[in-house]
């Protein structure tokens, strides 16, 4: 399903990935313990600004970091608008 909804400039609408509910070792992580992801896959994105075009595609994996973006809710799904400066990586 795609959304109604374009970013302008140097913004990118990430989905986040789901939060880690057990550890490496086979723990479970009670809600109120879970980190909030730094990972997420970008859904949409703006064309970017005149001096710098937007180097991130519809469908990368990216790493952002933990208090970046503004979140939003979108047809029941949570997502994170964030200027493309906030993103550390592409995966």
């Amino acid at each position: 399903m795609a959304l109604n909804i374009k970013p302008l400039a140097d913004r990118v609408l990430i989905e986040p990935a789901p939060a880690e509910t057990k550890t490496a070792s086979g723990i479970i992580i009670p809600d109120n313990a879970k980190e909030k992801p730094q990972k997420g896959t970008v859904v949409a994105a703006g064309k970017g600004t005149k001096d710098e075009p937007i180097t991130v595609k519809i469908g990368d994996t990216v790493l952002y970091g933990k208090y970046a973006g503004t979140e939003l809710k979108l047809e029941g799904k949570d997502y994170l608008m964030m200027r493309e400066s906030d993103i550390l990586a592409i995966i």
